[in-house]
């Protein structure tokens, strides 16, 4: 697991270990690192809820100059229209996030459409294991819990694949433990997460090497 700068060869910004990079999203690192080699100046960028990918576009706009339309399904589309053209015109970097690209995302202005469809797409996958550990750590961390790494590798064999059933994860455990005044172990984890329906009723333990 690193964390990296984006783009790589750029001096390093304090804000960036805020992102964390594996296998799962690296590739849209580096579609957004080589900016200069798009075939229009605006991209498309998608993931999961919680993935960060607003956060990925806001470094990237810091440090190319470019522009950033958050959330663009829920945004006007002559507006977009026009930052579209305006990111050509000026060979300014433009930066769209958006849940998915079209057709997916239903677009209505027939222009917008034909853009967007020309624009790359950099995606953010669901995490792989890599990133979920790092993101465990990270949020445990944060929140002051002592999370050892047994229990960890537990989580990591029973929790969703997924950005926000880290985050769900995190934040039930944190309140279990403030409320029962007990240290964050498996046996906490495992009633706590039971109880919530977030793990199922039993699962196979982490296999107990012979001495």
């Amino acid at each position: 697991m690193s964390q990296i700068a984006l783009p790589f060869d750029w001096p390093p910004d304090p804000r960036d270990d805020e992102f964390l990079v594996s296998e799962s999203n690296a590739r849209a690192v580096q579609q957004l690192e080589r900016w200069s080699t798009w075939p229009v100046m605006a991209v498309v960028l998608t993931g999961p809820r919680k993935s960060g990918r607003s956060l990925l576009a806001r470094i990237f706009a810091a440090k190319s100059g470019g522009e950033i339309i958050d959330d663009a399904e829920r945004q006007n589309e002559t507006a977009i229209f026009h930052a579209w053209n305006r990111a050509q015109a000026e060979h300014r970097p433009l930066v769209i996030v958006a849940d998915a690209a079209p057709p997916e995302w239903s677009v209505k202005l027939p222009d917008l459409r034909s853009r967007l469809t020309a624009s790359p797409v950099a995606r953010l996958g669901p995490p792989d294991e890599t990133l979920m550990r790092a993101l465990f750590e990270r949020q445990f961390l944060r929140r002051g819990l002592d999370a050892r790494p047994d229990l960890i590798e537990w989580l990591l064999l029973r929790v969703e694949r997924s950005h926000i059933a880290i985050l769900r994860t995190v934040d039930i455990l944190d309140q279990a433990v403030l409320a029962r005044h007990k240290r964050l172990s498996i046996p906490l984890a495992r009633a706590t997460l039971q109880e919530a329906g977030v793990i199922a009723g039993r699962a196979p333990e982490l296999p107990i090497e012979a001495p």
